[in-house]
């Protein structure tokens, strides 16, 4: 991993147990940063950080971010990650999502503004709906229905995108918004909604794939590892953002899922099934910003970055 502009001596990672957060909180700890994970496992696992559990420096701290939470000590960091992300999880906490995307950015901001920290939140592509300019730059304003049933989670994240830029505005805190494009890999959970890790167990069972309407509606897949370098590259930066940090290559879900069956020398099908309401039919990112201040790209081809998550899934058949 290419080393970050700044070097951080302590750092909050809020949403610290879930997938994405997990490998940022071992990034950190890796290159000698302190970490306190904050967490209520709502959708994250105390297994997730359990690899951390006896190293110097990590502190595992439940909390719920929607309501005021400390941290005595000094932090530089703020990482704010904490929200359901995938369509399992904030169709069945729809209240829950609204509330760590408004009143749990607004603790986690007033964490950093308290210790002049730098703040990162990580938004997602979902914040440009079914859009109508692909691909996606970071100004572009999206396509959003702001009463269909995903967005408790799109509208949650473009009004913490307002709310994160408002305290930089009125407060001067050292804001940076990162905009995440379908990251997966290792520690997803095999029943979170998400099409790598429904595949996956459904190939591992030998069960049908189920592709929802023609399956030709594409996604732009980013492994972890490259996910967590960008987002460890705009923090260490002085860009406020918002940056697009995902994969330029596009894959068809028949793609990915014709993909996952043949790594998973699987005998399985595809299945068609019913598409879901406002599931976006294109999704790819312009990243010439990120490449051009960041020097950032991802490196981990598709088929390479499957096969690991793959390996991971056979060995963890409980995730």
């Amino acid at each position: 991993m290419r080393a970050p502009r700044r070097r951080w001596t302590r750092a909050v990672v809020t949403g610290g147990a879930g997938f994405v957060g997990s490998h940022l909180c071992t990034a950190l700890i890796e290159q000698g940063t302190q970490v306190i994970c904050v967490d209520d496992f709502c959708t994250g696992s105390p297994a997730n950080v359990a690899h951390l559990a006896e190293r110097d420096g990590f502190t595992l701290l439940r909390a719920d971010v929607t309501k005021p939470f400390a941290v005595p000590d000094p932090v530089d960091l703020v990482l704010h990650f904490a929200s359901p992300a995938s369509p399992a999880d904030y169709l069945r906490l729809p209240l829950h999502t609204l509330e760590a995307g408004s009143l749990g950015t607004a603790h986690a901001l007033a964490l950093a503004r308290e210790h002049q920290a730098r703040f990162l939140f990580a938004s997602t592509s979902e914040v440009y709906g079914d859009p109508q300019q692909h691909p996606q730059n970071e100004s572009y304003w999206g396509n959003v229905n702001p009463v269909g049933p995903r967005s408790v989670y799109d509208e949650a994240k473009r009004y913490a995108e307002a709310l994160t830029t408002a305290e930089a505005g009125v407060h001067g805190v050292d804001t940076a918004i990162v905009r995440l494009f379908n990251a997966y890999g290792p520690r997803m959970r095999a029943r979170d909604g998400r099409a790598v890790p429904t595949f996956i167990r459904q190939a591992l069972a030998a069960e049908p794939l189920t592709v929802t309407g023609d399956g030709r509606q594409t996604r732009s897949i980013t492994y972890v590892d490259d996910t967590v370098e960008g987002v460890l590259a705009v923090a260490g930066s002085e860009l406020s953002g918002p940056i697009n940090i995902g994969n330029a290559t596009e894959l068809s879900m028949l793609e990915l899922a014709r993909l996952v069956i043949e790594l998973c020398d699987s005998p399985s099908r595809i299945h068609f099934v019913e598409r879901p309401t406002d599931d976006p039919s294109v999704r790819c990112p312009d990243i010439a910003l990120a490449r051009d201040k960041l020097q950032w790209e991802p490196r981990t081809p598709a088929r390479e970055g499957l096969a690991r998550t793959v390996a991971w899934f056979r060995d963890h058949p409980e995730a």
